[in-house]
């Protein structure tokens, strides 16, 4: 079979009010008496033909047995016509939302395959609605904007809103495709005292398994590349009422950053209301919710009371580390990263025992 390679798409439409017009004076019928044929009024003929009334089926039904013309052509015109002029208010309300595009990383989207590269920036409106799965601008501030979505912060938020929701979008679509079972916090829990092991195995293996074990308790694991103007670490949310998403963008490409987050987000899951939108830039901003998420992750990465007993050595070499971290069964670069938080480290020692990350290009 042929494929069609060229349509043709005109950029107008007639209502048809005007074919009827043509076909009542090439049949010299007048308005009244074609409304008495019909049984209608004159009024909504007028009204018909001047494109003011939309023309509805059973009307069409009258015009075809009056005139012998399919009721479903004239329906077939009314359509094309109506969402011709639907198009056009899209097109008008889209150029005044020109202004409302620059705020969005549009040519990052395309980069990642989102969509094409706009070519105009009504197209790009469109695009980006389309994107979202809003069909307006007052839509999508109603289902993303900051006034109706909970974010959790630091006081030193920096992300832009406009890239913060796109990453947050990327990661809703990358969530919506894993196959996932019915949220269940005891598996959730069960998978958690798994993946902290896991800690210890090459990253890329590790995540995958992370994710299969997240996918059977019900939460999706979505790895994000940040977006230019989005600074940072994880996102933890509810798809739905069954389903949970745990967001993470590697930011500082080392597993020890990584894993630390995972558990953060993991302790929003577990801990906090599944309205909100607990959005993580620093690990370490000073909220109630975010400081219980960080306790949380520390604790299940290495007991309270083994923790304290080891920072009161003050350890400083890699061997000591190492050793510790073999007994706990975690990855020592996140004994290391622990260590510098807490200020036992500086931030350039034992750097080495730390998993480097790299996006793949």
């Amino acid at each position: 079979m042929a494929t069609v390679t060229n349509q043709f798409n005109p950029d107008y439409a007639v209502p048809p009010g005007w074919i009827l017009q043509e076909r009542l004076q090439a049949e010299g019928i007048s308005h009244a008496e074609f409304a008495r044929r019909c049984g209608r009024s004159p009024k909504l003929v007028s009204e018909i033909i001047s494109g003011k009334a939309p023309l509805e089926p059973g009307t069409a039904l009258q015009f075809e047995k009056v005139l012998g013309v399919d009721a479903s052509i004239w329906l077939g015109i009314e359509s094309e016509y109506r969402l011709h002029r639907a198009r056009e208010a899209e097109a008008e309300n889209a150029a005044a939302s020109a202004e409302w595009v620059k705020a969005f990383p549009v040519g990052d989207l395309v980069k990642r395959g989102c969509f094409q590269s706009p070519v105009s920036n009504v197209d790009a409106v469109s695009k980006l609605l389309a994107f979202f799965r809003v069909a307006s601008v007052d839509a999508w501030d109603t289902r993303y904007g900051r006034a109706n979505v909970a974010y959790r912060h630091s006081r030193s938020f920096k992300s832009n809103e406009a890239a913060l929701a796109t990453w947050l979008r990327l990661g809703e679509i990358e969530a919506e495709l894993q196959d996932c079972t019915e949220y269940s916090e005891s598996r959730f829990k069960h998978a958690l005292r798994d993946i902290r092991g896991l800690t210890r195995e090459p990253v890329a293996e590790a995540l995958q398994q992370t994710s299969k074990l997240c996918n059977e308790a019900g939460v999706a694991l979505a790895l994000v590349r940040p977006l230019p103007g989005t600074a940072l670490s994880g996102a933890a949310w509810w798809l739905s009422p069954r389903r949970a998403v745990i967001q993470l963008t590697a930011r500082h490409k080392s597993d020890d950053h990584l894993w630390f987050s995972f558990f953060h987000e993991a302790a929003h899951i577990l801990l906090h209301s599944k309205k909100g939108v607990f959005v993580d830039e620093t690990n370490g901003g000073d909220a109630e919710l975010e400081a219980e998420a960080n306790e949380w992750a520390s604790n299940i990465l290495i007991p309270k009371s083994a923790w304290e007993q080891f920072v009161a050595t003050s350890p400083r070499s890699a061997h000591v580390v190492r050793a510790f971290a073999e007994q706990q069964g975690i990855a020592p670069g996140i004994i290391v990263g622990m260590l510098q938080h807490r200020g036992v480290l500086p931030w350039t020692h034992l750097n080495r025992l730390k998993v480097r990350l790299a996006w793949k290009s």
